[in-house]
């Protein structure tokens, strides 16, 4: 039965509409990352990154190859809507955008993990089967239909991503409408709405539509009855969301995917009119089902399994951030700090102090007080920079406060730990960072 409903035939037009969208947006946030900056903020002008802990040996290019590098994802993008050596230019961008977001987390980004995981199912489906010029080249590729197994994988994708970011937001700041008013603070300069943005109202009408939303825009676009209100709903919801957070291409990603909640036949009659209709509807099951449902099997209990984590590990995960990347913990707090390092020579005693921002981009300076394991990379970075002049040091954060949600400052890492000597654990609390003020009250 479960092969059956899989592997029937469906019409392809939310696919290949899909592909077309998709390739557009990735070449619009490839080259809207060159021309507003976001390039040479981010990965050329700062002395270093910080990579994700394990990948080192990603670095940016020097001179301008980060320009060069965007511009050929650029392309990868404008390929993928023409559907031109799909297989090859969506592979591309897949390795290429997987490489900038382990290279760099000073402008971290949940979407930006969202992205990462499409352009892999992105790569695995068969999007070019029809209007690419893939089948223009090849006209033995041109198919008008697919199992349904592939419009699934993307609904499921983005029924854990909505769900995880709905329950992420059940704690008391965001209920308390503490981090609504917060995030709204840094919009009273808007034109027109920034005046508007600052009332409870809406703070209210964003904390608990935030959490609707998201709880149940998929199962509301998966019933036909409530699928029209919830395409409304979800076009002022992501409009609004990119009008006020200015979080690029997201919010229209977000959009496409309805295309897979609708009927195809709909979706052929308004963007594909000259394709014919599918209407046969076999079942097509391939030799190597077993590995392809082991594989999916597999990929959906890490994606279920990975934002439950924090809770395996000690401490709030909002103050230790043990747990936070790749868990949809989408804009769920604001968190501000400070943090200054003592260094010791353990041969002579002699001290220095010294001030991390210093050495680092405006981006940079935004984390370094309030990321533990930026804070770690930072110190590691120092220890191996005195370890080229032949000297052994000590390292120590004798000060460090950070404030959660606009609450008081607390002190946030052990003065008396020398953190050079501290190795980092991917899976268990770092003993070094103290406990959370509200956890000790």
């Amino acid at each position: 039965m479960i092969n059956n409903w899989l592997f029937k035939q469906i019409d392809n037009s939310p696919l290949i509409v899909f592909r077309m969208i998709f390739g557009l947006l990735i070449f619009l946030e490839s080259a809207g990352a060159i021309f507003t900056g976001w390039v040479d903020r981010t990965l050329i002008a700062p002395e270093f990154t910080f990579n994700f802990i394990g990948f080192d040996f990603l670095q940016p290019l020097p001179g301008y190859g980060m320009y060069v590098y965007f511009a050929l994802m650029a392309c990868c993008g404008l390929l993928v809507m023409l559907g031109y050596r799909y297989k090859w230019s969506m592979g591309a961008f897949a390795v290429l955008w997987a490489g900038v977001y382990l290279m760099q987390k000073a402008s971290y980004n949940n979407h930006y993990y969202l992205l990462m995981l499409l352009n892999v199912v992105m790569f695995l489906l068969p999007a070019n089967r029809y209007a690419s010029l893939d089948v223009k080249r090849d006209p033995s590729l041109k198919r008008i239909s697919m199992p349904r197994w592939c419009a699934w994988l993307i609904i499921l994708q983005v029924w854990i991503v909505y769900t995880y970011a709905s329950v992420a937001k059940w704690y008391p700041d965001w209920l308390d409408l503490t981090v609504a008013a917060n995030l709204m603070k840094t919009k009273a300069h808007f034109p027109v709405v920034g005046d508007l943005l600052q009332q409870p109202w809406i703070h209210a009408a964003i904390a608990y539509t935030g959490i609707l939303f998201d709880l149940l825009v998929v199962p509301l676009l998966l019933c036909k009855r409530t699928r029209t209100f919830a395409f409304i709903l979800s076009v002022c919801f992501h409009l609004f969301n990119s009008f006020i957070f200015h979080i690029g291409i997201f919010p229209y990603l977000s959009l496409a995917f309805i295309l897979f909640f609708y009927e195809p036949e709909t979706v052929r009659r308004i963007f594909l009119p000259r394709k014919p209709a599918y209407t046969a509807g076999e079942v097509v099951v391939p030799p190597y089902r077993k590995v392809m449902l082991a594989v999916a099997g597999v990929y959906f209990v890490v994606q279920i399994a990975l934002p439950l984590r924090h809770w395996f590990i000690p401490g709030d995960v909002l103050w230790t951030e043990e747990g936070h990347r790749l868990s949809w913990r989408m804009m769920l707090r604001t968190k501000a700090g400070y943090i200054r390092f003592k260094i010791v020579d353990k041969e002579t005693g002699e001290t220095f102090k010294l001030n991390p921002d210093t050495r680092l981009s405006k981006k940079q300076k935004g984390i370094i007080a309030t990321k533990p394991d930026v804070i770690w990379q930072f110190v590691q970075r120092l220890k191996e920079e005195y370890a080229a002049q032949g000297r052994s040091v000590a390292i120590y954060a004798y000060m460090s406060g950070v404030s959660v949600n606009g609450g008081p400052v607390a002190p946030f890492i052990d003065p008396d730990t020398d953190l050079a000597q501290e190795e980092w654990y991917l899976w268990k609390h770092q003993p070094w960072i103290l406990p959370y003020k509200k956890e000790t009250d």
